[in-house]
């Protein structure tokens, strides 16, 4: 790979490991720590996700239109910011508004490091991007791994810990990363406002929101394992270190997995059938959890929930981008994106609010419920594309 990319892959690794000493706590923090309802703490990751879209979207116009260097430091610098003042003030009100700052400024950075990727690397294709993404990974469960253990010790480590990692980021891309404005390639990139400007293909549109839809619920019952499943672990007596563990497991399993999955994928190359096999693993993942009552049934469950993961996300940009007419694949993925921040926008808030007036059992049905709708979203999204593609042969 090019010395950029090995930047970008170990830059990545900083940033992802940073935010995951904090974001796997949050729920857990605010309801065990400061007393807040679940619903309360989903609120205020609601907002913290809210501000991330708009940080997606102005992160992808200051790349577009000015600096890739400039536009990755403005975000880095605001993430690094808060960080630093949550390490001293973190009640209540300085916690919900310094998390708000903190998803803007992470929203601002993460699609411009995406964006490089494939700038500087073209030739590179999906390596390019599986870099990045292993990356990714790799700082979860690292985060996770350590954050867990830190915050059983005190919380206070945590906020310094992710401060400090902040920090490295930040100097780490105010030193190195300035050249890669003059190794972008700018053909690349246009803004998914302006690429969502006129929706040329109707029928492929309707497909597309169709699709989303299932991958909207979808995200809604993952976003539980953050939040109203964190803290119903807390409530049955499982350590803090030993639920952050499960999300180094997480991270650990999409890195170790990708053989496995590279055989499955070579076996059924249907796409959609990639989803029905996903979602059937991930209802799996969810009666397990319904169930568990000790960590090693949560550890069981959470990586089946990760080899459904692997299976199913991917396969949503994937059709998306099939779907995509000539001249909108980057409006058709940033719609995707969006759904799934919408999904991790909404699903705690959702789950919140039914554990605070009824129970967890009932959430865990709920979700049981709820993703079945996938099967169908999957099967009809693209019947109408179809017809019109049998018209135009026939005619």
């Amino acid at each position: 790979m090019p010395k950029y990319i090995w930047l970008l892959v170990i830059a990545m690794a900083i940033n992802v490991t940073g935010a995951s000493f904090l974001w796997p706590l949050n729920t857990i923090y605010m309801h065990n720590e400061l007393g807040k309802s679940l619903a309360f703490a989903g609120v205020i990751l609601m907002f913290n996700q809210g501000a991330a879209i708009i940080g997606n979207l102005v992160g992808g116009i200051l790349f577009d239109k000015f600096s890739a260097y400039k536009t990755i430091l403005f975000g880095t610098f605001l993430s690094l910011s808060a960080a630093i003042t949550l390490s001293f003030f973190h009640g209540i009100v300085p916690y919900s508004i310094l998390l708000v700052v903190i998803g803007f400024g992470s929203g601002v950075t993460g699609p411009v490091m995406f964006a490089m990727a494939g700038s500087v690397w073209p030739q590179g294709g999906r390596r390019a991007f599986n870099a990045i993404y292993v990356a990714q990974n790799l700082g979860v469960a690292l985060g996770a791994t350590i954050g867990g253990y830190v915050a059983s010790i005190s919380f206070d480590y945590i906020f310094m810990a992710n401060a400090s990692l902040f920090a490295a980021f930040f100097f780490m891309v105010m030193f190195t990363f300035k050249g890669m404005d003059q190794e972008r390639d700018r053909q690349m990139h246009t803004s998914v406002i302006e690429q969502g400007k006129k929706i040329q293909n109707k029928s492929a549109f309707i497909a597309l929101l169709i699709l989303s839809t299932g991958f909207f619920v979808t995200w809604v019952a993952y976003s539980q394992w953050q939040s109203t499943i964190a803290s119903h672990t807390q409530d049955i007596g499982i350590p803090l270190e030993q639920y952050s563990t499960l999300w180094a497991i997480n991270g650990f399993l999409i890195v170790l997995m990708q053989p496995l999955v590279k055989w499955i994928t070579g076996i059924v190359t249907s796409t959609k059938a990639h989803i029905y096999i996903g979602n059937t693993i991930l209802i799996l993942s969810f009666v397990i959890g319904m169930i568990a009552d000790q960590f090693v049934m949560f550890a069981v469950a959470m990586a089946i929930l990760t080899v459904g993961e692997i299976l199913v996300w991917p396969a949503i940009p994937t059709l998306a981008n099939e779907l995509a007419p000539k001249g909108r694949a980057g409006f058709y993925q940033g719609f995707v994106n969006s759904v799934a921040a919408a999904g991790r926008m909404a699903g705690p808030v959702f789950g919140g609010l039914i554990v605070d007036l009824f129970n967890i059992q009932l959430l865990f049905f709920v979700l049981l419920f709820l993703l079945l709708i996938p099967y169908g979203t999957t099967k009809l999204f693209d019947r109408g594309t179809k017809q019109e593609e049998e018209v135009e042969q026939a005619t």
